[in-house]
Order: structure tokens, then C-alpha cells, then sequence
């Protein structure tokens, strides 16, 4: 019989962008832990279910206001996984991009400091030129992009902090919201096909694509161990998103004549994409115990969790 590890004992975890996607799936693990108390945070109301946590409402583009916050909960580790991470919004706005990327990762880590928390940051794919992959954790970055150039920036700012920090690299994160409010490459080809809609789909990008309760186990994991340094937190199975329509489509039983192949000169998006990443995993492996999910196996999760929020 295990005994509840009492309250003053346990550790207190503050969470950033606790709304979207990977913080739903960090409240939702980190609730069944027995050793974490659990603060979300996020701009505006609380949008998540349930309860057995806290929510405080944050702009973490205030400097006063995070100060404030931080030095009042005084958690013992922050994970920090708010972001501007519209690729193309990023470009185009940038003064904005910067703001909530760098600028508030900036507030985050100075307010980490004083309280000596563990600050796990979450970090990009993107900060790499796309000349090869998948790439290891000593792999040099040079972004393509402006979000590329933030998140590079802000990585440096967490190297330069004077408390225990590490780094979450991933690679793009997918899943479904508790409410089915988001999109992701599963759910829009599954819908496309199924509505008889041919779907063109680029075949000379490769990534290591990440399920979002992955991701989430991966930080937790090095919250649990106090963990420093560089973690490439990723699925194991390196694709192309064309590749991934189509075992989307085997999976479902759908038609893959519809989906055509493409390259990426057939799309133009105000920002330039990578071509080539995708994560080698063996540190995370080693020293984590991480083990991801394939990514057939993320679709039969998907699947489940599809049905269950029609029900």
C-alpha cells in the first residue's frame, strides 16, 4: 500500500500556457502524480476541465505582473511552454512575435532566478536550417524563420540564467484538445478523406512528428529527475508529411488516391520552413527513461480520444 506524499512535501509546479495543448496534457499527467501541486496559467479565464489544480490568470508579457505572481506562489519548478507559434504570423508580426516569445521568456527566467526554481523551457524544431536531420542535442542552430530566430534567442537567455534550467526541444506536436478545438495533421486528413477532398501533401519536409502527452511526459520526466541541460523530447518515427497522410489514411481505411504529393514550392507562406529536422532521442532515452509513442500508435490514441469527445 503507498502512502500520499504529504502536501507540504510536495513539489509545486507552475505551468505557462496551461490552456493549449501541451498544458492540458501537463495539468491532466501531473494530476495523477502524488508528489506535484499543480498552479496553470494563462492569459484569461481558465479553459480547462476539471479540478485538483490551481489557475492563475497571466499576462507573461507584463514584467511587474510575472514578478508579482512568481514571487508570491514561489514554485518549485516552472514549465514554460507559451509561445507565439503561428509560423506565419511570427513573420509577419514580428514586433509582437518578440514580445511574447522573447520578452516574456525573459520576465519568466528573471523571476525563476530569484526564487531558485527549476525552469524547463520549451523550445523548436525551428531554431535549425533544415540542411539535415534528425539532428542530436550538439546540433548548431540557424533558424530559416523569425519564430526560429525567437525561440533561439530565448534558449539563450535560459543557457545564461543563474538557476537550475533545462531545455525541451521538440518537433511538431499534435493531438486534440479536450474541447476539440484544434486542428492537427491527423484530424485533417482523416476529415479531408472522408469528405472525398484531395489533399495535397508535402513530401520533401522530414520530421520527427510528437504526440502532445509525449511532450508532456518528457518534462515531467525531467521535473521528476531535476534535469539540466538539453532533452530532445520527439516522437521516434522520422516522416514526411506525405508519408504521414498515408498511414493516416491505411489507419481509417481511407482512400489514399486523394492524397497527391507535393514539394514545398507549391505552397508560398510568408515564412520559409526548415526542410529536413526531426530529433535523434537516445539522451532523452538514457538519462529520462523516455519512450514515445510511434506514430501508428498515436493515431489508435487519437482515434479513441475522437470518439470519446462525440460521445
Amino acid at each position: 500500500m503507498t502512502t500520499a506524499i504529504p502536501m507540504s512535501n510536495r513539489r509545486k509546479v507552475f505551468i505557462t500556457g496551461a490552456n493549449g495543448l501541451l498544458g492540458q496534457k501537463l495539468v491532466a499527467q501531473l494530476l495523477e502524480k502524488d508528489g506535484f501541486l499543480v498552479v496553470a496559467s494563462g492569459r484569461g479565464e481558465c479553459r480547462l476541465p476539471g479540478n485538483g489544480f490551481d489557475y492563475v490568470s497571466l499576462d507573461i508579457s507584463d514584467e511587474k505582473e510575472v514578478e508579482k505572481v512568481l514571487s508570491e506562489l514561489c514554485p518549485d519548478i516552472i514549465i514554460h511552454g507559451a509561445a507565439m507559434t503561428h509560423v506565419d504570423e511570427c513573420e509577419l508580426n514580428q514586433e509582437a512575435c518578440y514580445d511574447a516569445n522573447v520578452n516574456a521568456t525573459s520576465y519568466l527566467v528573471n523571476a525563476a532566478e530569484k526564487i531558485k526554481a527549476h525552469f524547463i523551457f520549451v523550445s523548436t524544431d525551428f531554431i535549425f536550417s533544415g540542411e539535415e536531420g534528425p539532428l542530436d542535442e550538439n546540433a548548431a542552430p540557424a533558424p530559416v524563420n523569425y519564430y526560429g530566430e525567437t525561440k533561439l534567442e530565448c534558449e539563450q537567455l535560459v543557457k545564461a540564467c543563474n538557476t537550475k534550467w533545462a531545455i525541451v526541444r521538440t518537433v511538431l506536436v499534435f493531438g486534440i484538445a479536450h474541447d476539440m478545438s484544434r486542428t492537427n495533421i491527423v484530424l485533417w486528413v482523416k476529415s479531408s478523406l472522408e469528405a472525398g477532398k484531395e489533399i495535397q501533401v508535402v513530401d520533401d519536409q522530414f520530421r520527427t512528428p510528437t504526440l502532445a502527452e509525449d511532450l508532456a511526459t518528457g518534462c515531467i520526466l525531467i521535473a521528476e529527475k531535476e534535469a539540466e541541460g538539453v532533452f530532445n523530447i520527439a516522437g521516434p518515427d522520422f516522416l514526411t508529411p506525405y508519408e504521414m497522410a498515408n498511414i493516416i489514411a491505411e489507419y481509417f481505411g481511407l482512400n489514399k488516391g486523394l492524397i497527391k504529393r507535393a514539394d514545398s514550392s507549391t505552397f508560398s507562406q510568408p515564412a520559409k520552413r526548415p526542410l529536413k529536422t526531426g530529433f535523434l532521442i537516445d539522451k532523452a532515452r538514457e538519462q529520462l527513461g523516455f519512450e514515445p509513442k510511434t506514430f501508428q500508435t498515436a493515431i489508435g490514441i487519437l482515434a479513441k480520444q475522437i470518439n470519446l469527445a462525440r460521445d
